[in-house]
């Protein structure tokens, strides 16, 4: 499984020279130009009755620089769910996935993208593998707008993907306690650049506007045994080494004091994740950022190409 693991590589055009990572969630589009060597560019546009589209169009007329675009979708755009790996051969996947995932997800056979990453060998031997499904109209919406315009769209990737896409590779488990402005907290951990975990949780997507007080009365305790939850998971059913460390991603002014109290939680360190120089204090964009990495020379290594 790998970072740039996504749901659709529709195309690929003429390599640009510049990288723009574009995230939607459920209020706006955040955009991260990746121009010249470490210069960055960050817009927001408003997301107004779900018209995505409309977001798009405003991003088109104001920016013409050419650039190799990484689209995230907000994540009331897909759905994962977690499958045994069919017995079947490996050109006749996709179509039994569809089939497969059908009861668990919103959207028919028939109107499915959809793509899939490993997931854990559990004890057992069992061998699991996460379908991620969206709408074919949706997408085809999206890639339509962009069509002809200075974004060259070359992947569609997810929010978790993006998330991790900022974490190094490295040999120890990371564990990211991870959010979009106005949207729900998801854990990952991260390990030799792949996701072993991922978790969405719910009930957070208002966490930015909670005062300390409120956030004392339950709030963290109730984070922190989520996060135990996910590490346990981890350590005990997948046979992974401990977690080594905890990183948080919350564009909210609380961060700190959230940092603070999980670390008091907890016998693994924790700590707010430190972005590079030029993303200093763009948290709120983090998920643009991730996407913006996700380069032609990385996604060159992916074994899916698209399934519809």
């Amino acid at each position: 499984m790998s970072l740039t693991s996504k749901l659709s590589r529709l195309f690929r055009g003429a390599n640009a020279a510049h990288q723009v990572g574009l995230a939607f969630r459920q209020d706006a589009l955040a955009v991260c130009y990746a121009l010249e060597a470490d210069t960055f560019d960050y817009q927001q546009y408003p997301v107004v009755n779900n018209d995505q589209l409309l977001a798009l169009s405003k991003l088109q007329a104001e920016h013409k620089t050419a650039a190799q675009g990484h689209l995230v979708l907000a994540p009331a755009q897909y759905q994962i769910v977690q499958v045994d790996k069919p017995n079947v051969p490996e050109d006749e996947l996709n179509g039994a996935l569809k089939w497969q995932v059908n009861d668990l997800v919103h959207v028919a056979p028939d109107e499915m993208i959809l793509d899939y990453f490993s997931g854990p060998t559990l004890s057992g031997g069992v061998e699991k593998i996460n379908v991620v499904v969206a709408a074919k109209a949706h997408l085809q919406s999206l890639v339509e707008q962009l069509d002809g315009s200075s974004i060259e769209l070359t992947t569609i990737t997810t929010e978790e993907f993006a998330f991790a896409s900022l974490v190094p590779f490295q040999e120890h488990a990371v564990l990211l306690v991870c959010q979009q402005p106005n949207e729900e907290i998801v854990i990952l951990i991260v390990k030799h650049g792949r996701i072993f975990f991922h978790r969405r949780l719910r009930g957070y997507a208002q966490l930015a506007s909670k005062t300390v007080e409120e956030l004392s009365f339950g709030v963290i305790d109730t984070l922190s045994l989520e996060i135990q939850r996910s590490s346990d998971y981890f350590e005990r059913q997948l046979k992974q080494a401990p977690i080594k460390e905890i990183q948080v991603i919350l564009p909210i002014k609380t961060k700190d004091y959230i940092v603070t109290k999980l670390a008091e939680n907890t016998n693994t360190p924790v700590a707010a994740f430190t972005f590079s120089e030029q993303h200093q204090d763009k948290g709120m964009y983090a998920v643009a950022i991730g996407a913006s990495q996700l380069s032609a020379n990385q996604l060159s290594t992916e074994e899916q190409v698209i399934h519809d």
